[in-house]
């Protein structure tokens, strides 16, 4: 919910009322306090109170409110078996908690307990009559005032459970609203400080107090117009103020220092709430109103106002007590949901950052990815994916499992997932790279423990090299429709040490799909992994039948068909999900050739160039492609000692990569006027589309992209 909006909800009970007794909610849900909608018909029923339904009055949180003698829910004569029969107790019994009956000589002590429609966590409805102490009459559906210590306790025994039962800021204040409306005030405004402080914070600048909710009992015959009861608008008022600065020094300020509630006959509140609910808003006098400051574990962080119309008994002394209680436990409430709302932010901001933000696009292969936390309360975890693009076009596809999810577990799958890219850009064979996440496993700690399954795929070669570390096997899913689980060395888990890892080449035909994925998706307490990973080949399977064996199904829709086929009961632990479809490069699309380094080689590798641009209807980027040929073949053979590789490959881009046995990277710098050279690479930076170069275990690569426009 918005921190920011002001609701208003027209009940505080939950019993829904029948459709012809129910008020009109005004459309305005603040300018809707003021003002007075259609009353009810003739003959409405009381309102009852809110309460749980599974609280009776014999709960600990059960508070009883006696009714006029042998009145019902509505005015009917009620009998004492009648009452018996409503409680299924026994004829002439009450409930635990019930006093005296009426015929009992003890005059000063109040009527049974009505188990009518106000029977629930908070005290019964009274529905008419007159208060016994004052001789004063009391409108129907509003409840009586508490007489009793014991009535007293439980009301606040059973709000303060309310109040508990919330885990975010606006479930403890709405439960605190339905807690206390109707059955210890009329209406309620919660204000809070925008914003709110989170744990030790210090915020700078003047305190803002904000209307974060309002409640109300409905409006009714007998309210004579007050919505808001305790609030009486001058003329052309309409709403409350929403948001309040409270000034150093000032009457609020001072109020909320001292913490205690007070009424609002007292000297201190009559100066504070002016302040607080604008100048052209008052409270009717007497103790009708109790302002209560709302203390965290540091702070003031905000104030509650209850309510009580001008024809309902005022407030007691004893109240004020009441209403410390509920101010107390809410103010902590709203301290912990602030707290815990602070943790799932930096818990989602940690899972994000270290997941990839969007996966790249390289050539000759498209992803698709999924990741789904254990539980909206643990958000982060030790599950990863990556898309990593090495030289040659061709790209590292990772996916792994570190043990547990919690902070720790997606710390260290941070760091293993860094090592896994630094790996990676250094060309190491699949089973080097998972050595050495071993490694660092180990040197992370001796229970860092995970799983991982590393894949290089080639769009060339149309092959795809996996090695594996303890991870559930991927499955391949072929153009035709069938579905395979690749078998693949199972190895050892990452961090178990002195391991080695192997590596297996498999056939990736164009149109295949490869998925990756971890452990939460196939395993869990209704099923073993291996029964889990043939559902998935099932599913995977049914959902490439309809679209046909010669149109494989659309990456976004497949992954959300996969994770589908998670039933109740099954989400024990955190899923990660990456689909590769391969699509490959065709062989007439590219172009290799092996120079020897010397001086001719640049002449010759613009001739070689030129054709294969012809051969391709390329001839427009004939001119720029054998200047920036010429300046990576010239820098190559200069330092070479073993024949230079030019390629050449046509995809959606034109791409041109030279090969050397020199692992120095050439870089950008500033030529100075004396120099004959080093502004080769200033020339491929200008006119490139895209270009770099990568560290290869026999030396190094320099690429450049260009495009076309066929």
């Amino acid at each position: 919910m918005d921190s920011t909006r002001v609701t208003e909800h027209p009940t505080s009970h939950e019993r829904r009322q029948p459709s012809a007794a129910r008020p009109t909610a005004p459309a305005d849900p603040r300018g809707a306090l003021l003002r007075t909608s259609e009353p009810p018909p003739q003959g409405s029923p009381g309102l009852p109170a809110q309460g749980r339904p599974d609280d009776t009055p014999d709960s600990p949180g059960a508070v009883g409110m006696p009714v006029p003698d042998g009145q019902g829910p509505v005015g009917t004569p009620v009998t004492a078996d009648a009452q018996a029969a409503a409680t299924g107790a026994p004829a002439g019994s009450g409930p635990e908690h019930s006093q005296p009956s009426a015929t009992e000589p003890d005059p000063h002590r109040p009527r049974p307990e009505s188990l009518g429609a106000g029977s629930g966590a908070e005290p019964a409805v009274h529905l008419g009559g007159k208060d016994r102490r004052t001789g004063q009459g009391t409108a129907p559906g509003a409840p009586m005032p508490m007489r009793r210590d014991g009535d007293r306790l439980r009301f606040v025994g059973a709000a303060t459970r309310r109040i508990a039962r919330g885990i975010d800021l606006d479930e403890i204040v709405m439960g605190l609203c339905r807690a206390t409306v109707p059955t210890f005030s009329d209406a309620i405004l919660v204000y809070l400080r925008d914003p709110l402080p989170v744990g030790d914070e210090r915020p700078t600048g003047p305190v803002v107090l904000r209307l974060r909710r309002t409640d109300r009992i409905p409006e009714d015959r007998d309210t004579e117009g007050f919505l808001l009861p305790a609030l009486q608008p001058e003329p052309d008022v309409g709403v409350t103020a929403e948001l309040c600065t409270v000034r150093p020094g000032g009457a609020l300020n001072e109020v909320l220092r001292g913490v205690r509630p007070v009424f609002a006959d007292a000297p201190a509140a009559r100066a504070a709430l002016p302040e607080l609910i604008g100048d052209d808003l008052t409270v009717p006098g007497g103790q009708r109103a109790i302002l209560a400051p709302l203390r965290g574990r540091r702070r003031v962080i905000g104030a509650a106002l209850f309510l009580r119309r001008p024809d309902r008994p005022a407030f007691e002394t004893d109240d004020l007590l009441v209403a410390a209680q509920l101010a107390t436990h809410s103010a902590l409430g709203i301290d912990k949901a602030v707290l815990y709302g602070r943790e799932a932010y930096i818990a989602d901001e940690l899972q994000r950052t270290m997941l990839p933000e969007t996966l790249p696009r390289p050539t000759g292969v498209r992803l698709a990815s999924r990741y789904l936390p254990a539980a909206e309360t643990a958000r982060v975890g030790g599950d990863w994916y990556d898309a990593i693009p090495l030289p040659g076009s061709r790209v590292a596809l990772v996916v792994g499992d570190v043990m547990g999810h919690s902070m720790t577990s997606a710390a260290i799958m941070g760091q293993l997932r860094t090592t896994a890219q630094t790996l990676a850009g250094l060309d190491l064979p699949p089973q080097e790279v998972l050595h050495h996440l071993d490694e660092q496993a180990q040197r992370l700690g001796t229970d860092r423990m995970a799983t991982c399954l590393y894949a290089v795929y080639d769009p060339v070669a149309h092959r795809i090299t996996i090695a594996n570390a303890g991870h559930p096997p991927p499955v391949l899913l072929h153009l035709g429709g069938r579905a395979e689980v690749l078998r693949v060395p199972p190895g050892a888990p990452i961090g178990v040490g002195g391991v080695d890892f192997e590596a297996v080449e498999l056939d990736a035909p164009a149109g295949a799909t490869l998925l990756l994925y971890t452990d939460g998706l196939v395993e869990s307490r209704l099923r073993d992994v291996w029964t889990g990973i043939e559902q998935l080949r099932e599913r995977i399977a049914a959902t490439a039948a309809l679209t046909g064996p010669d149109h494989p199904p659309p990456l976004e829709a497949l992954c959300d068909e996969v994770l589908d086929m998670l039933g109740p009961g099954d989400r024990d632990d955190d899923i990660a999900l990456l689909a590769a479809r391969f699509d490959g490069i065709a062989p007439s699309d590219v172009a290799l050739w092996h120079l020897d380094p010397e001086d001719a080689a640049p002449g010759r590798a613009r001739r070689l160039a030129r054709k294969a641009l012809s051969r391709w209807d390329l001839e427009e980027l004939t001119d720029s492609v054998e200047l920036l040929v010429s300046e990576v073949v010239t820098n190559a053979v200069r330092y070479a000692t073993k024949p230079v590789t030019l390629r050449l490959l046509r995809t959606d881009v034109l791409r041109c990569e030279v090969g050397d046995d020199v692992p120095q990277l050439p870089r950008l710098r500033q030529a100075r006027a004396t120099d004959e050279g080093g502004r080769g690479l200033y020339l491929v930076n200008k006119l490139a589309r895209r270009w770099g170069a990568t560290r290869l275990s026999t030396g190094k690569v320099v690429w450049f992209e260009l495009n076309h426009n066929s």
